[in-house]
């Protein structure tokens, strides 16, 4: 897995290199599929198909612009200044996976857009502080929610971490609201994708007629930050680092 995850850092530094007014989405979804196909790994997210009721989602990244939570599909959208761009990324290796994501702004943003993105950053980092054997799962959550209400930001409730492995998703899901002292026990071995989402906005959400694309319900701008961590008994161990 730590194999998976470096590729899939590398990925995402390469992909955000390349975010500039004028590039599109799919471009940038292109230079991920290379990059992970030249270093023997398999692109996650392409044609992943969690239900029959989805279609299989087309791209190797989920690229999500301003009001776009999650999920994103990658286009001919081009970028323009003072956009920001989640990418999201998944990659298989040897049958291992890693998940991660960044936001990153298009050219110069506003002031309150960095905030954001820094809020967001703040509370991954303060969910994987609590992400170590002997504390609970509802610890890595409250440390978020924490975060996100200081900053004033609305967080959707229905979308959150997860376990990791094998498989994408595993249980257990890793909320980004909780109690502390709750949930499941943290042990070592247990590795969990932990994924802030902030909003400029409210919590409410909508999905797109794409059936992929989950937006805030008052179209204000969203952050989304994510690492795949291990559970040690020295501490958390992030996997997802260039």
């Amino acid at each position: 897995m730590r194999i998976a995850g470096r590729i899939l850092a590398q990925t995402l530094q390469r992909v955000s290199a390349h975010v500039k007014p004028g590039v599109t989405t799919l471009e940038l979804d292109q230079i991920a599929y290379d990059f992970i196909k030249s270093q023997g790994a398999i692109p996650t997210f392409k044609g992943y198909h969690p239900h029959p009721s989805l279609p299989p989602f087309p791209g190797t990244l989920c690229t999500s612009v301003n009001e776009e939570i999650v999920h994103g599909i990658p286009s001919d959208r081009k970028l323009k200044e003072g956009d920001i761009i989640t990418i999201d990324c998944g990659v298989i290796y040897r049958g291992w996976q890693g998940d991660s994501a960044v936001t990153v702004g298009v050219g110069k943003i506003k002031p309150d857009l960095e905030k954001l993105m820094k809020t967001t950053q703040e509370s991954l980092a303060a969910g994987i502080e609590q992400a170590k054997a002997g504390n609970r799962l509802g610890d890595i959550s409250h440390a978020i929610e924490q975060q996100v209400r200081a900053g004033g930001y609305g967080s959707p409730r229905e979308y959150g971490g997860h376990g990791i492995g094998r498989r994408l998703w595993e249980e257990p899901s890793v909320p980004n609201h909780g109690r502390a002292g709750t949930g499941v026990p943290l042990r070592p071995g247990m590795v969990i994708a932990i994924e802030p989402m902030l909003n400029l906005g409210g919590d409410e959400t909508e999905t797109l007629d794409d059936m992929w694309t989950v937006v805030t319900r008052d179209r204000k701008p969203s952050a989304h930050f994510e690492h795949t961590v291990a559970i040690t008994k020295n501490g958390p161990d992030i996997l997802t680092l260039a």
